[in-house]
C-alpha cells in the first residue's frame, strides 16, 4: 500500500468509530422522542423544548474542550505522554466550571418557559426534564475530556463502544421513568431528564473503567496523579477554546431562529423543513466524524514537525468527505419523498419535504468542505479564524440572504422555506471557501501555535 492510501486507511479507521458513535448519540434522542410521544404530543413537545435550552449551551462547554483534543495529538505525535496528563486535569477544572454555568441557566428554566408563554402543561414537564437532566451534566463534560484524550492518542474505539453503552442504558431508564415501573412514578416526558442523566453517569462510569484497564491507556496513566488547577493554561486554553465554542452556538442558534421565523407560515412549512434538516443534520455525521479524525491526525504529524504530511492528510479528507458527500447527494435526491415518508405521510409535507431535499443536496456538498476544513484548522491549533468565519458565513451570509428570500420580496416574491435553504447554502459554502483559504495561507506560512 503506498503512503496516500496507509493514509487514506488510517483516516477512515479514525473516522468510522466517532461516526457510529455520532449515530448511537443521534438514535438516544430519536428515542427520547418516540416514547415520550407515546405518553402525549405534549410531553413529546416538552422534550424538544427542553432540548432547545440546554443543547446550546452544553455544545457550547464542549466546544471549549474541543480545543484540548489537537494538542493531545500534539504530544502524542512528539512522543510526548507525560504531557497529556496534567493538561486533561486543565481541561477537566474548565469542564466543570462550564458544568455548573450550565447547571445556573437551567435552573432558571421556569422564568424562561414563562416568557415564552408556553402553555402550562407543557412548561411543567419542561421544568421536570431539566431539573432531572441538569444532574447529568458534570458527567457528560467530564466525558468529554475523557473522550478528548483517548481520541487525542489516534485511539476513536472507546467513543464507540460508550456510545452503545450509553443507547444500552437509555431505553431501560426511559422505560422506567417515562411510564413508571420497578415502584417509579410515571414521569412522562419528564422522565426523559432523569434517564439522560443516567445514560451520561453510565458514559463517564464506564469510560474511566475502560482507561483504567485497557494496555492502551498503560503510558498516558490517566488517573495516576493528582494536578492542581493552573490558572495561566487554563486561561491559555479557554482562549482556544472560546472561537471553536463561539462557531457551534452561531451554527446551533442559526437552525434554532430559523425555526421560529418559519413558525408564522404554518406547520406544513415547519414540518417539512424539520424533515429535510433533520436528515441533512443525520448525513452531516460522516463529515462530522472525518473532521474529527483530521484535526486528530494533523496535530499528531506537527507533533512530529512532519508539515508535508499533515497537508497531505488534509487533501485526503477532503477527498474522501466531497465523494461522500456526492454519493449521499444523489441518494438524497433519487429518494428524496421516501425519506420524508419515514418522517410523516401528510401529501402537503412530503411534497415540501421533497422540494427541500433538492437544497439538502447541494448543502450537503459545501457541509463536506467546510466541517473538515475547520476540523484541520483545529490540528493547527487555529481556532480564531472559525469565530470570524462561522461569523460572517452564517449570519451575515447565510441569515441575511435566507430571510431576504424567505421572507420579503426585495429580490424576488417571498419564498418561504426554500429562500431560508437558499441562505444556508450560501453560507455554508462561504464558510467553505474561507476555511480552505484559511486553510491554504496556514500550510503555505507554516503559521502553527506552540502546544501548550
Amino acid at each position: 500500500m503506498n503512503h496516500s492510501g496507509f493514509q487514506a486507511k488510517r483516516l477512515v479507521q479514525l473516522a468510522l468509530p466517532v461516526l457510529i458513535a455520532q449515530v448511537t448519540q443521534t438514535m438516544m434522542g430519536f428515542i427520547d422522542t418516540v416514547m415520550a410521544g407515546r405518553v402525549s404530543a405534549v410531553d413529546m413537545a416538552a422534550v424538544a423544548i427542553s432540548a432547545s435550552l440546554w443543547l446550546p449551551a452544553l455544545l457550547f462547554v464542549q466546544g471549549l474542550l474541543m480545543a484540548f483534543t489537537p494538542v493531545f495529538a500534539h504530544h502524542h505525535g512528539a512522543d510526548n505522554q507525560k504531557a497529556i496528563q496534567p493538561l486533561a486535569y486543565q481541561a477537566g477544572y474548565i469542564a466543570i466550571i462550564g458544568s455548573v454555568i450550565v447547571v445556573l441557566i437551567l435552573s432558571f428554566a421556569e422564568n424562561i418557559f414563562t416568557m415564552m408563554d408556553l402553555e402550562p402543561e407543557m412548561a411543567s414537564l419542561g421544568v421536570g426534564y431539566l431539573n432531572g437532566f441538569m444532574w447529568g451534566v458534570p458527567a457528560f463534560v467530564l466525558y468529554q475530556v475523557l473522550r478528548g484524550c483517548s481520541e487525542g492518542i489516534s485511539y476513536t474505539l472507546p467513543t464507540m463502544v460508550i456510545g452503545f453503552v450509553g443507547l444500552a442504558v437509555n431505553i431501560p431508564a426511559n422505560y422506567i421513568f417515562i411510564y413508571g415501573h420497578f415502584g417509579m412514578p410515571a414521569m412522562g416526558g419528564a422522565g426523559c431528564g432523569v434517564a439522560t442523566a443516567l445514560v451520561f453517569w453510565a458514559m463517564l462510569i464506564a469510560m474511566v473503567i475502560y482507561m483504567q484497564l485497557h494496555k492502551k491507556f498503560k503510558e498516558l496513566a490517566p488517573f495516576k496523579s493528582f494536578h492542581m488547577p493552573d490558572v495561566k493554561v487554563m486561561l491559555d486554553m479557554t482562549k482556544h477554546g472560546f472561537p471553536i465554542a463561539m462557531a457551534l452556538f452561531f451554527e446551533v442558534s442559526l437552525f434554532a431562529i430559523i425555526a421560529l421565523l418559519l413558525a408564522p407560515l404554518g406547520a406544513i412549512v415547519v414540518a417539512g423543513h424539520q424533515i429535510a434538516l433533520n436528515f441533512s443534520s443525520i448525513v452531516f455525521m460522516i463529515p462530522l466524524s472525518l473532521g474529527i479524525a483530521v484535526s486528530i491526525r494533523v496535530g499528531y504529524y506537527l507533533g512530529q514537525d512532519k508539515p508535508e504530511i499533515a497537508a497531505l492528510v488534509t487533501k485526503l479528507a477532503l477527498m474522501i468527505s466531497f465523494s461522500l458527500a456526492a454519493c449521499t447527494a444523489v441518494i438524497t435526491i433519487l429518494f428524496r419523498h421516501e425519506i420524508a415518508l419515514l418522517y410523516n405521510d401528510n401529501p402537503e409535507v412530503i411534497s415540501l419535504a421533497g422540494s427541500l431535499m433538492f437544497f439538502a443536496a447541494i448543502y450537503q456538498l459545501s457541509d463536506s468542505i467546510q466541517v473538515v476544513t475547520a476540523g484541520a484548522l483545529r490540528g493547527y491549533k487555529d481556532t480564531r479564524s472559525a469565530f470570524y468565519i462561522t461569523l460572517v458565513a452564517y449570519w451575515g451570509i447565510g441569515m441575511t440572504l435566507g430571510y431576504t428570500l424567505a421572507r420579503t420580496d426585495i429580490i424576488v416574491p417571498h419564498m418561504g422555506a426554500q429562500g431560508f435553504w437558499i441562505g444556508l447554502i450560501a453560507g455554508l459554502t462561504a464558510a467553505a471557501i474561507m476555511f480552505a483559504a484559511r486553510l491554504r495561507y496556514i500550510q503555505k506560512q507554516g503559521v502553527v501555535h506552540s502546544a501548550i
